[in-house]
């Protein structure tokens, strides 16, 4: 069996994951194309096991909790697949976060399980738990964790706790969390029961008095079980008891009467006890020692610890209890779950990874020690942060309080020996919390300002999709906000330096409607800021090569809104840069191009052909779209003013003032729409525009430019232009700088 995702330190020092075995590969695969061993019934919606496909149990119980892992949720008509017992056969089964209802759990449940785990799945009822004892009979171990009400009423007027049974003979592991206990429950006859959670467990008119008759008992944990003093004295006689937990959250402020003797009771009748946890209670009495130190020099600040002086247990909880007992110098345990320095920090943030109510604390207390560079194992905190983030999704102070806490990891040096399955795992944990908590601006901006720090488009394209619709959700408020700011910065770089297919997704998605809106508003409002500049940005890199994105600018009032930006501000440089690319991007397009022939637009391009803004970038931009333009012919200028050729004489003149060697803020994939230009004889303004481009570009940028020219057969296209018969001298020249441009950097390469 391959070992689960886990981080580490590695001997290089550099954190990483385990790598993914050839099975966890494949169950990736499959978990993304369940079509491949299940067929969806339309009907019901549900996937059905193909009937030529058999999968052995080792791989079904692995493969539902892969699944999970890849944040897919687990809901009935994923389950649905493991219907057959014979042909699916299921053992151990962990479900949390899942949408999976009765129906879903009584397949499930069909199968005789030997351990089922289930947190945070709201939709069962006390139907599971009728299910379940029907076919519990080779159950070993139940967890019945947060969320998970199936024994509670769930009637709305019903307050009388749910009278049930523990029905399942082989149990040895029991976990029940927040369910009333009554007198009627008995634990006696589950003989195997070794270990027994009953955390927040409420006692009506129970008692442990039948736990006494469990030889096997353990562990026992009781942690926020409260009134407990009574119950001490029949705890005191589970002597086989080698793990001890009857800790408290401090909100329920609770207080022993007699505490040293107390605790001290419990030690002394309980010889083999090893872990302790007495966080959150005053069992730790003031710290006065009450013993001398034996000739050994050796004595304990915790007074009802004296007698395991000799022999300290091997873990002691001690975390939020009254007069901050973990700050104590003698205390006779090996390891101390606190909050006094890191490795307490770490330890409690691993204990106690299934309380909400702690973990929050503890991870606050990471936060603490993270934010001033206090903390050296940064592997073990990023553990720490992963699990209990992954653990409760749900929970919005856990992923709050997980995310502050992952930025600084992220931020800190150490992010350099990240691998990619650790980044992964971080950003895949990033995005469940956001996708949770969409509407809770500190989550949202505690994730953004986290993901800034890594390579963005690259380190998150495994996860696009998902981030792209986080991102629009916290860009579409117009109120303005940080986190609106934040989002909208990310988008623009998820939008920059990807493929044609990610450009599309974001369109369908509603990503020019959603800037739209926000130029709308803030035109509305005549307020110019970063959003409005980089929303303008966003839509220039989102219709790149993108005609259907183009369209919808068009459709949306783009224009309009382009007007009515440079009305408003028309000193915006690096506004006009912005909204003049995104023009350079729709005139590429030959079906959209007529939507651009009015007097007002043309006259506008035509003003823009002198403009010093941002450099020649503006001047630049504007001579493209109306070359693109003049390129389809004088029959479809179809507007008297200005004219064809008043246009095309302000071209020539603007670009005669262009330095050929000015730096550029534009970035070219293709340079297809400008090499198809060098074949519009009959319009030489086109050309004079397209080949001082690639002049300037290949001049400028030589590594990056000359490559594509030659790629995309630019260069035949030159020497074609030199050839003919109509050339001018200027295009000429033009033409020629390129192709000395590209035989030089094909030399240096050469020499290289």
């Amino acid at each position: 069996m391959s070992r689960n995702h886990r981080t580490r330190l590695k001997e290089t020092l550099f954190l990483d994951g385990d790598k993914p075995s050839l099975l966890e590969t494949v169950f990736k695969f499959l978990a993304n194309n369940l079509s491949l061993i299940s067929q969806l019934n339309t009907e019901t919606n549900t996937w059905e096991l193909k009937d030529d496909v058999i999968i052995p149990n080792e791989i079904c119980d692995r493969f539902i909790q892969f699944y999970q892992s890849c944040s897919l949720d687990i809901n009935d008509s994923f389950i649905n697949i493991f219907k057959d017992t014979n042909r699916t056969p299921l053992k151990f089964v962990s479900l949390r976060n899942g949408s999976i209802s009765d129906d879903g759990m009584r397949h499930l449940l069909n199968h005789k399980l030997i351990s089922l785990s289930l947190w945070y799945c709201e939709k069962l009822t006390h139907a599971t738990w009728q299910h379940l004892v029907a076919n519990g009979s080779e159950l070993k171990n139940l967890e019945l964790g947060k969320l998970v009400d199936v024994l509670k009423n769930h009637e709305p007027n019903e307050k009388t706790p749910l009278d049930f049974q523990l029905a399942l003979p082989k149990l040895k592991r029991l976990v029940l969390n927040g369910v009333a206990l009554q007198s009627s429950v008995s634990f006696s006859h589950l003989h195997e029961l070794s270990y027994l959670d009953l955390t927040a467990c409420l006692f009506a008119d129970f008692s442990l008095e039948s736990l006494i008759h469990l030889p096997q008992l353990q562990t026992l944990i009781l942690f926020n079980v409260w009134p407990l003093e009574r119950e001490i004295p029949t705890i005191c006689k589970l002597n086989n008891l080698r793990m001890l937990d009857i800790s408290l959250s401090k909100s329920m402020m609770p207080s022993y009467s007699s505490p040293n003797k107390t605790l001290e009771f419990i030690v002394e009748s309980l010889p083999l006890l090893e872990h302790l946890d007495i966080s959150g209670t005053n069992l730790a009495g003031t710290g006065v020692a009450q013993q001398e130190a034996t000739c050994g020099g050796h004595s304990s600040d915790i007074p009802g610890l004296a007698s395991r002086v000799e022999r300290p247990l091997k873990f002691l909880g001690l975390y939020d209890t009254t007069n901050s007992a973990c700050r104590r110098h003698d205390i006779p345990s090996l390891t101390i779950a606190g909050d006094a320095n890191e490795d307490q920090i770490l330890l409690s943030a691993i204990m106690y990874q299934d309380r909400n109510e702690m973990l929050t604390k503890v991870l606050n207390d990471l936060y603490h020690l993270l934010r001033f560079e206090n903390c050296t194992q940064i592997d073990r905190a990023l553990r720490a942060v992963l699990i209990a983030m992954d653990k409760h999704i749900s929970v919005k102070h856990i992923q709050i309080s997980g995310s502050a806490t992952l930025f600084y990891i992220v931020k800190s040096k150490e992010k350099v020996k990240f691998g990619s399955i650790l980044k992964n795992h971080i950003i895949r944990t990033l995005l469940n919390g956001m996708s949770a908590h969409l509407s809770d601006d500190t989550m949202m901006r505690n994730g953004c300002l986290t993901l800034c720090q890594f390579s963005i488009p690259s380190d998150v394209l495994f996860e696009y999709e998902r981030l792209v619709r986080i991102l629009l959700h916290g860009v579409s408020d117009t109120e303005q906000s940080f986190v609106q700011r934040i989002a909208i910065y990310l988008l623009n770089s998820l939008a920059c330096q990807v493929d044609g297919n990610q450009k599309l997704f974001l369109g369908n998605l509603g990503a020019i409607s959603t800037m739209l809106n926000l130029i709308n508003d803030r035109l509305n409002r005549k307020v110019f800021d970063d959003v409005m500049e980089v929303a303008w940005s966003t839509m220039w890199n989102v219709t790149d090569e993108t005609a259907i994105n183009c369209e919808r600018f068009l459709d949306g009032k783009g224009m309009e809104y382009f007007l009515g930006c440079l009305r408003c501000f028309p000193d915006k440089d690096e506004l006009l840069r912005n909204m003049m690319g995104l023009l350079g991007n729709v005139a590429e397009v030959k079906t959209l191009r007529h939507r651009l022939m009015t007097s007002e637009y043309i006259a506008v391009f035509s003003e823009l052909l002198f403009s010093n803004s941002d450099g020649i970038e503006v001047s630049y931009n504007a001579a493209g779209v109306l070359a693109h333009i003049a390129s389809d012919g004088p029959d479809v200028w179809t507007i008297q003013t200005p004219s064809r050729e008043d246009v095309l004489n302000r071209m020539y003149s603007a670009i005669d003032r262009w330095n050929l060697e000015t730096e550029r803020n534009i970035n070219y994939r293709s340079f297809e729409p400008i090499l198809g230009l060098i074949k519009c004889y009959e319009t030489p303004a086109c050309q004079i525009w397209a080949v001082w481009a690639l002049a300037n570009l290949t001049k400028v940028y030589p590594e990056k430019y000359c490559k594509l020219v030659e790629q995309e057969h630019g260069v035949k296209l030159l020497m074609d232009l030199m050839d003919h018969m109509e050339t001018c001298e200027k295009l000429k020249e033009l033409a020629q700088i390129v192709l000395t441009n590209i035989d030089q950097n094909n030399q240096k390469y050469m020499e290289e």
